[in-house]
């Protein structure tokens, strides 16, 4: 996050539009189709091995590391409800100082976290997956609808966390990728690594199987580049004139109120000239 400031402050566009649309693309295209084969088969591949990586993490050598165990709580800690917050921040302080790419950051990231978790709420309640915490350990206990249940301990597939990791990672490097290409391969090792390093701490926690991780990892990396995606293909959309409209202005006093208006821009503008 303190990179992203300072990046952010170091380089405010005039105009942060002229940054971030470019030529019309589709927002589906062959690459995610590949992308989403490609989770699928990683996540088929790894099912078998779930009871095996699961019994391996939790043997009494390992689960006894203090450094693994703290540093575990920090990374689950810090996606959640971390990155909400780390995201919020980002957009308010983008908000109040101006700095349309750093509100630009912390929405885009923000959306993607709650695209991806929807999602993955969904397919919890649906699939109705067994933790691996639950005995007897069963990593084929499956019963559709059962994830919508009072009980927790049948929401293992997909993993929140991975999911929420994943989202903000793509979604992040995605607009960084923009602003700053020369960033690409420094933000985006970083973010990813975080996100994967989050994947293992729910497993380290006994709380998801690989698999989980894996499929979590697919659907937030596709969230977060599809929000992206989506807003710089439609700069002109609804959501981003609402949540992206504003500025402080100056007050008789000398000091600064927020103003910031509900009404898209356009009909805000349109509205004026009406008056005038």
């Amino acid at each position: 996050m303190l990179l992203l400031l300072a990046l952010c402050l170091a380089t405010q566009p005039v105009h942060a539009q002229a940054d971030t649309v470019g030529p019309p693309i589709p927002l589906f295209t062959y690459r995610d189709a590949v992308l989403a084969g490609s989770v699928v088969v990683a996540t088929m591949l790894a099912r078998p091995f779930d009871d095996h990586y699961a019994e391996r993490l939790q043997d009494s050598s390992t689960q006894a590391n203090r450094k693994l165990q703290k540093l575990s709580s920090f990374v689950t800690h810090t996606v959640a409800p971390g990155s909400y917050l780390i995201g919020g921040s980002m957009y308010v302080a983008g908000r109040l100082s101006r700095n349309d790419r750093l509100a630009d950051l912390g929405w885009h990231g923000t959306e993607a976290l709650i695209v991806g978790e929807l999602v993955a709420v969904t397919l919890k309640g649906m699939v109705g997956r067994q933790r691996p915490h639950i005995q007897p350990r069963d990593p084929n206990s499956y019963r559709l609808f059962r994830g919508f249940g009072p009980d927790d301990k049948y929401r293992s597939f997909p993993s929140g966390h991975a999911t929420a990791a994943f989202a903000a990672a793509a979604a992040v490097s995605s607009e960084t990728s923009r602003f700053w290409p020369e960033t690409r391969w420094v933000i985006g090792p970083i973010l990813y690594g975080g996100a994967a390093l989050a994947g293992v701490s729910r497993m380290y926690n006994n709380r998801h199987w690989a698999s989980d991780v894996l499929i979590g990892a697919g659907i937030g990396t596709f969230a977060g580049l599809k929000v992206v995606r989506y807003h710089h293909s439609h700069p002109g959309n609804r959501l981003d004139r609402w949540m992206l409209a504003g500025s402080l202005v100056p007050t008789p006093d000398g000091g600064q109120t927020l103003r910031w208006s509900l009404i898209p821009a356009p009909a805000a503008f349109t509205s004026t000239r009406i008056r005038r």
